[in-house]
C-alpha cells in the first residue's frame, strides 16, 4: 500500500512511514501544493495511492466520486508530527484492512476520549 499525504500533513512524515508504506509520497513534494481537492483526488488515483488527509471535504468527495482512491481521514486535533506519525503507525492494521477490503472506501481515524 502506497500513501499520498495531503498538504495539510507534513512532508517530514514520509521518512517515518516508508518501512510500512514504501513509495509513499506527498502532494507538495510532487509539485502539487495548493492544488484543488479534485486535483489531489485525481493525483492519488493516478499514482494508485491511498489518500491520507485531515480535510473532511475529501469524505464528501469520496461519496460523490467513489474509489479509487481509498481515503484515510485523520479526524484528530492539531498534533505534532511525531504524534501523527505514531498515530499512523499504530493504526497500520486498520489501513491494511482498508486496502484489503474491496468494498471499503473511507477509513476515519480519530482519538477516543478516555
Amino acid at each position: 500500500m502506497r500513501l499520498l499525504l495531503d498538504e495539510n500533513l507534513s512532508e517530514a512524515l514520509l521518512a517515518g512511514l516508508q518501512d510500512l508504506y514504501p513509495g509513499s509520497e506527498h502532494v507538495r513534494v510532487l509539485g502539487e501544493g495548493g492544488a484543488s481537492d479534485r486535483r489531489v483526488w485525481a493525483l492519488a488515483r493516478e499514482r494508485e495511492a491511498t489518500l491520507v488527509t485531515r480535510d473532511q471535504d475529501f469524505v464528501g468527495l469520496s461519496l460523490m466520486l467513489g474509489a479509487p482512491p481509498k481515503l484515510v481521514w485523520l479526524n484528530i486535533a492539531n498534533q505534532s508530527n511525531a504524534e501523527i506519525l505514531a498515530f499512523l503507525r499504530q493504526n497500520h492494521p486498520a489501513l491494511e484492512r482498508l486496502a484489503g477490503d474491496a468494498d471499503a472506501t473511507v477509513l476515519e481515524l480519530s482519538h477516543r476520549a478516555g
